[in-house]
């Protein structure tokens, strides 16, 4: 296949990296990994499968070391890959395709969640995509965590197939995604902190509602059995974490909240609620207009 570089960030991912590095071996024309100074068998392991080895400070996330990363790649195609993740071989063979199509620039590609070893095809965990496979120069990534990547030129997604999907083994116990989204929390509170955001009580409560909502009834995350209940109430209390971070970081303010303000925002988040219970069952019922026809016997 070749004329792909696959680039991959790394930082004590002995465990992992094997894995990915498996999936790409045969068919990519190098592979560069950029480490941030692991202490474990990363870089060794990295070497082992022929990698280019390079090296960046600790940055806490990835995103700054991601533009570093794709500096140090040869090939005229990139393809991102975090060491948590692997390309199955029919994916490989499509972006071995793709990179043939002169008028696209990059594509977004699909990620294949598995989470608590499930498969997450809701909970706004499937499609998923992200802008992983592109031209050189024609993508490059802001300094914030999690951000949406810059990109020049056309782009095009990959079908919404599982064949076709990067597969991400995401998180294995709770334990750990606790301990990530403590971390990310922390930076995400940062950065409102720093482009002065002030805290206001009130999204303790909004925030938290909203991201649930999303992911549990605008998601479909009830389709995920217990997973997408699990998972919809960890994103909404990392959004709470965010918030309190943010109060930390402004000194604890005091500020005396009445009863009747209390109320009033969760009367709000309640009409929010009530909004999406509704919406949903209409929804899982045929619609509101077959609804009505079941209900007076209608053709």
């Amino acid at each position: 296949m070749g004329k792909i570089s696959v680039v991959i960030n790394t930082l004590n991912e002995e465990e992992n990296l094997p894995r990915a590095l498996k999936s790409v071996k045969d068919w990519a024309g190098e592979i560069v990994v950029v480490d941030m100074h692991s202490d474990d068998k990363t870089v060794e392991i990295a070497k082992k499968y022929g990698a280019r080895v390079f090296t960046h400070k600790k940055t806490g996330y990835v995103e700054p070391a991601r533009n570093y990363a794709i500096t140090k790649a040869t090939c005229e195609w990139i393809l991102v890959l975090d060491a948590d993740e692997e390309i199955p071989d029919s994916l490989a063979r499509k972006l071995t395709e793709l990179k043939d199509n002169d008028s696209i620039s990059y594509y977004a590609v699909p990620r294949k969640n598995i989470v608590f070893d499930k498969w997450l095809t809701h909970s706004r965990w499937w499609p998923d995509r992200n802008i992983r496979f592109f031209k050189k120069g024609a993508v490059e990534w802001a300094r914030e965590i999690h951000s949406v990547p810059l990109t020049h030129g056309k782009g095009a997604d990959i079908d919404a197939i599982e064949d076709l999907a990067i597969v991400h083994h995401h998180y294995s116990s709770v334990s750990q995604y606790i301990k990530r989204h403590d971390r990310y929390s922390t930076i995400m509170a940062k950065e409102k902190y720093k482009n002065g955001e002030k805290f206001n009580w009130k999204l303790l409560i909004s925030k938290p509602v909203g991201e649930f909502l999303s992911r549990y009834f605008a998601g479909e995350g009830y389709k995920d059995g217990v997973h997408g209940l699990v998972l919809s109430t960890l994103q909404a209390f990392v959004e709470f974490l965010i918030y309190v971070k943010l109060w930390e970081m402004h000194k604890f303010p005091e500020r005396e909240i009445s009863l009747v303000e209390i109320i009033n925002e969760l009367k709000t988040s309640q009409k929010e609620i009530n909004y999406w219970t509704a919406d949903t069952m209409v929804r899982e019922n045929g619609g509101l207009v077959n609804q009505i026809k079941r209900k007076f016997k209608l053709p």
